[in-house]
């Protein structure tokens, strides 16, 4: 695709629809992927994307689609940037992989550099890069328990860290994603996002000392569990908590991190430093990274005690330096400004039917809109696609609002007209 053809599609009007959705192609390709694909992956609906740009993606039948999702938080700087593929293909010229874990790739340390000075630690960190945010959970679970000599780590129900096997076991989100993979890793606990007390009076009290603690996992704004923001004290209460009993505090910001809340990192907005912060999804803008950033006083794990082959990719490492510059350069402040314009228009349709859109809650470009039920949060999900609008539920009953940091003003409100439709819709009973 040549550079015209980018942002002609990028500014290009949307949602247009030329077939219906899903079109003849779409389908098509859909019954072949039913033949070779693993069922497990959990499709949200029959979006068939042929190419992207901006906030702008095109379907295999030529259909126009307005995302709000942003491959769940992914395309941070929107669909194929023009300086994010610039960086990938410079760096594809000169080398597309050799292990960082077992070589000295200049452009791994290159982005370790940066990853310390934009950490939200007072103190320097060190980084390990990953392939994922499932990894860099785990690795982050292995270097707590290397770091204090305890076994026990505590996470918060409908907490969602990805789906191996230690991700897993701190998550509880969805019984699903654990039904028939028991037993899972022992010695986690969990406790309740954004409460006071259970912690302290029934998990140190009854289930697990203190003192055998190595970290406690949280979601500075939960993800996956429905788009939560924490209530006010309750990061400081986990800081106070940890450093009470010699706890790592673990951020997960895989996908809260990145510009999405109009800081770096959501953390950011309730002044509390995490030991340990883990970073992925909207990194490298789609390219697969991850990473484990750590005080220098913790990531202290003897040689090979951790490695990848692949984590931290020339490719992957060279389009998150070209993300975090445009992040820094101008999309957190857009993500800020544009924010405002769907919080308001978001409060303005839930005033119109209150009884379906029930709270409107988030951080800039981090919105979650909650319904009464299951069954109407899906049904208005479906309605908004079926009008070229690309949400995606979270929890069991909210939608989530990630779109792009490059979405435009103008979007905003265009997108702002296609969900009211498709809450009216649904409202109406039609």
């Amino acid at each position: 695709m040549s550079a015209l053809e980018i942002t002609d599609l990028a500014a290009a009007p949307a949602p247009r629809l030329v077939t219906e959705v899903p079109g003849p192609q779409a389908m098509a390709r859909i019954e072949r992927d039913r033949k070779v694909t693993s069922p497990s992956l959990p499709r949200a609906y029959p979006f068939v994307p042929k190419r992207g740009a901006g906030s702008v993606l095109e379907d295999v039948d030529g259909n126009l689609f307005l995302d709000l999702n942003a491959g769940i938080a992914v395309n941070s700087t929107g669909h194929a940037h023009p300086k994010v593929v610039e960086a990938i293909q410079r760096q594809a010229e000169l080398l597309l992989h050799y292990s960082g874990c077992d070589f000295y790739l200049p452009v791994y340390s290159d982005l370790c550099e940066v990853l310390d000075r934009i950490a939200p630690m007072s103190k320097p960190v060190r980084s390990f890069l990953t392939n994922s945010g499932t990894e860099a959970v785990e690795g982050a679970l292995k270097l707590a328990r290397y770091a204090t000599g305890r076994q026990y780590a505590i996470a918060f129900y409908g907490a969602f860290h990805g789906r191996s096997y230690g991700a897993i076991s701190l998550g509880a989100s969805k019984a699903k994603y654990r039904t028939d993979f028991g037993p899972l890793l022992p010695s986690v606990y969990h406790s309740f996002y954004g409460d006071f007390d259970y912690i302290e009076d029934v998990l140190f009290r009854h289930m697990v000392n203190p003192h055998e603690v190595a970290a406690i996992f949280v979601e500075p704004v939960m993800g996956e569990g429905g788009y939560v923001v924490p209530p006010e004290g309750w990061m400081r209460y986990l800081r106070d908590l940890c450093d009470k009993h010699g706890i790592l505090l673990v951020a997960d910001e895989v996908q809260s991190g990145m510009g999405r809340t109009g800081k770096m990192w959501a953390i950011e907005h309730f002044d509390v430093e995490p030991d340990i912060l883990l970073s992925a999804k909207g990194i490298a803008s789609g390219m697969p990274l991850g990473a484990i950033i750590a005080r220098e006083d913790l990531m202290t794990w003897e040689f090979g005690a951790h490695g990848s082959t692949f984590g931290g990719n020339p490719l992957s490492c060279a389009a998150a330096l070209a993300t975090i510059e445009l992040i820094e350069g101008g999309l957190m402040d857009n993500a800020v400004q544009v924010g405002e314009v769907l919080f308001e228009g978001l409060r303005g349709i839930k005033d119109r039917y209150p009884s379906l859109l029930v709270d409107v809650r988030g951080l800039a470009l981090m919105i979650g809109l909650e319904f009464p039920g299951h069954d109407e949060m899906v049904a208005v999900e479906q309605a908004a696609f079926h009008r070229g609008l690309l949400a995606l539920g979270c929890g069991e009953t909210a939608i989530r609002m990630s779109p792009p940091l490059v979405l435009r003003k103008d979007q905003a409100e265009t997108a702002l007209e296609v969900f009211e439709a498709a809450v009216a819709e649904v409202g109406s009973g039609s």
